[in-house]
């Protein structure tokens, strides 16, 4: 049964290409960013993206069965991509086919691409804008720092 998840981030949790970082968490703990962050810079290592000019965003999920981190980033004008992967056991996997982005994911891509509409896709685009602002959930209240 749906039970609202912590959904955390800060204007300054950004990873060094400027990628917004947002954790979730099933049992509403703090989320260990650290664990992530490897698998985070090899994800982006091997994909053709010019990381510090492209709007993105990263979820580190503790999830209920296993850790997810969903990475997702705009291209082709107005297309967003995603990369999921799990930890499985003591090994990061990817395959869509297994993994896929989850319900809570989801309210975080909903802010993310109104935000990307407001303040990037847009007559004046703000990539710095864009990066500060943030969905947060605590578990049972949302708020977001769009206008």
């Amino acid at each position: 049964m749906f039970q609202p998840r912590r959904t955390l981030s800060s204007p300054d949790w950004l990873d060094e290409d400027g990628v917004k970082i947002y954790t979730i968490s099933a049992d509403n703990s703090e989320v260990d960013q650290g664990k992530y962050l490897r698998r985070l810079q090899a994800i982006k290592q091997i994909r053709s993206v010019d990381w510090p000019a492209t709007p993105a965003f990263v979820i580190f999920h503790e999830g209920a069965s296993c850790p997810y981190l969903v990475l997702a980033w705009w291209g082709n004008d107005n297309e967003l991509f995603t990369s999921v992967s799990a930890l499985v056991g003591s090994s990061w996997v990817e395959d869509p086919a297994r993994f896929s982005f989850c319900l809570w994911d989801l309210e975080v891509m909903w802010f993310e691409r109104n935000a990307f509409v407001e303040l990037v896709y847009c007559e004046r685009p703000d990539i710095g804008a864009y990066r500060a602002a943030r969905f947060q959930s605590s578990g049972d209240h949302h708020e977001d720092s769009l206008s």
